[in-house]
């Protein structure tokens, strides 16, 4: 696993559009109707982050969570993030 340049992370940012990049992590926050549904999805999020053996740094204040991916072994964002990017959008935001 190698780290992507900046150029591959906001080329790959055009398929997240709340995600950010910065501080070499990739970025977002959602927005619940109350705690409960958020914790719901923190609760989806983890068993995702186990199968794949990457995990967020994270943060739940009420019905906001704060998510930040990054992969500590290559010192910035790889392609494990985006994977976890991609299955978060999916818990998060299913498609109809």
């Amino acid at each position: 696993m190698s780290k992507l340049s900046e150029q591959d992370i906001e080329k790959r940012l055009l398929q997240f559009p709340d995600w950010e990049y910065y501080d070499q992590a990739i970025h977002v926050e959602f927005e619940f109707e109350n705690f409960k549904d958020c914790f719901s999805a923190m609760s989806r999020i983890a068993f995702e982050c186990e199968a794949l053996n990457h995990h967020p740094n994270w943060s739940n204040v009420y019905n906001v969570l704060t998510i930040s991916l990054s992969t500590h072994d290559v010192g910035g964002v790889s392609e494990k993030d985006f994977k976890l990017a991609e299955a978060i959008e999916l818990i998060v935001e299913p498609e109809d």
